[in-house]
C-alpha cells in the first residue's frame, strides 16, 4: 500500500508542478485589446467591434484553447509531465501545441494537410515539434485524425488535444474570450446585439456564443463558412478554399449548428481583399479569416440596423501568410462587399480582466 501511496503521491505533486509551470505562462494569453472599427458602407458611417488575438502569446486565439486544454487536461491526470503530444491542426492550434508543450517540456507532433502555408510549417518546427503531413491522396484533415490515433495507439503516453471534440476548447472561450468581450463593451455602455467567427473547430462560436446568450438570450450568433466550401450550411459541399483555418473538410463534433443561427459565407477574394485593406489603409495586418470575419459582422449589421452592436474575432495575423494569396493581386468579383467598404480608422479598447 507504501507504493500505491508514494505513486499517487508523485503523481499528484508531477501535476501540481506542471499546472504551477502552466499558470507562469497565464499572462501572456487572454486579455487582448479590442478594436473598435469606424468604416463607411453605403453611405452610413458604422462601427464593428473586433478582438484583436494576435496579441497572444504566438499570435493567435488558439493559444487560448491550447491553454484551457493543458490546464484541465493536468488537473484531470490525463495528462501528465514527459508525455508526447499530438494534435491535428491546419496551423495555428499546432503552432500553439508546438510552443506551450515545449514550454512545458512536452515533445510534440502535429499532423497537417501538407497544403497549409510554408509559415505554419516552418514556425511549428522552429518550436522544436515534429511535424506529419498528410496528403489530399491521404485524406486530407479526415485523414489526419486517425493518423493520429493510431501513432497514438502505437506508442506510450501520448495526450491527444482532440481539438475538435474536446468541450474544453469550448470552456476556454466561455470562461474566457465571452466575457472580455461582454466586459469591454460593457465598459462603453454597450453590450452585443450579435457575434461572428469562422468555424475551425468550432470552439470560439460555441464558447462565445453561450457566454453572451447567459447575459442576454436574443443575442444572434452566426457561424461563418466559405462561400466556396459551404460545409456547414451543405455538407456535401466540401470544396478548395483560401481561407486556412476555417472550414477544415468536416463538421467538428463540439459544434451545434442547432443551437446557431443560420452560416454565413463569405468568399475567400472578398476576404483577401478586405485583409489587405486592413494592411495598406489602418496599418493592421491580419490574416484572411479576419477579413472574412469582418465582411460577415459587415453582413449582420446590415440585417440587424446599421446601429447594432455586432463583435467578432480577428484570430491570427498577417505574418502567416506572407507566402499565401494574401500577398498577391486579388481581382473584386460580382457580389464582393470589399468594394462598398471604406475603412477610416481604428481604436482601441484596453483588455478588461476577467
Amino acid at each position: 500500500m507504501k507504493l500505491i501511496e508514494d505513486i499517487g503521491n508523485s503523481l499528484t505533486t508531477g501535476s501540481e508542478t506542471q499546472l504551477s509551470r502552466l499558470e507562469g505562462l497565464s499572462n501572456l494569453i487572454g486579455n487582448t485589446p479590442m478594436l473598435v472599427i469606424d468604416f463607411h458602407y453605403k453611405g452610413h458611417e458604422r462601427t464593428i467591434y473586433a478582438k484583436l488575438e494576435q496579441m497572444n502569446l504566438t499570435g493567435s486565439i488558439k493559444d487560448r484553447m491550447v491553454f484551457h486544454i493543458f490546464k484541465s487536461a493536468y488537473s484531470s491526470g490525463q495528462l501528465h509531465a514527459g508525455d508526447t503530444i499530438v494534435e491535428v491542426s491546419s496551423g495555428n492550434t499546432g503552432i500553439s501545441c508546438s510552443a506551450i508543450g515545449g514550454a512545458m517540456g512536452h515533445p510534440v507532433v502535429i499532423f497537417m494537410p501538407d497544403w497549409m502555408s510554408d509559415e505554419r510549417k516552418r514556425l511549428i518546427a522552429s518550436y522544436g515539434a515534429q511535424i506529419e503531413l498528410v496528403s489530399r491522396e491521404q485524406g486530407g484533415f479526415r485523414g489526419a485524425i486517425p493518423l493520429s490515433e493510431q501513432y497514438a495507439a502505437e506508442y506510450k503516453n501520448v495526450f491527444l488535444p482532440q481539438q475538435f471534440d474536446n468541450r474544453a476548447n469550448v470552456e476556454a472561450h466561455f470562461t474566457g474570450t465571452g466575457p472580455e468581450i461582454d466586459r469591454q463593451l460593457g465598459k462603453i455602455g454597450l453590450r452585443a446585439d450579435a457575434f461572428v467567427a469562422g468555424v475551425g473547430s468550432g470552439g470560439t462560436v460555441m464558447g462565445v456564443g453561450q457566454y453572451l446568450r447567459s447575459k442576454g438570450p436574443s443575442i444572434r450568433v452566426y457561424p461563418v463558412e466559405p462561400a466556396e466550401s459551404p460545409g456547414l450550411s451543405d455538407p456535401l459541399r466540401i470544396d478548395h478554399h483560401r481561407i486556412q483555418g476555417i472550414s477544415d473538410e468536416f463538421v467538428p463534433s463540439i459544434l451545434d449548428l442547432n443551437a446557431l443561427d443560420t452560416p454565413i459565407a463569405i468568399a475567400d477574394g472578398d476576404s483577401i481583399l478586405m485583409a489587405q485593406a486592413f494592411a495598406s489603409r489602418l496599418g493592421l495586418g491580419v490574416g484572411i479569416s479576419s477579413g472574412c470575419n469582418f465582411l460577415a459582422a459587415v453582413r449582420v449589421q446590415e440585417e440587424l440596423g446599421s446601429q447594432s452592436v455586432v463583435a467578432t474575432v480577428f484570430p491570427d495575423d498577417n505574418k502567416k501568410y506572407l507566402s499565401t494569396d494574401l500577398m498577391g493581386s486579388e481581382s473584386v468579383k460580382p457580389g464582393y462587399l470589399f468594394p462598398e467598404i471604406e475603412l477610416l480608422r481604428i481604436r482601441t479598447l484596453p483588455p478588461a480582466r476577467c
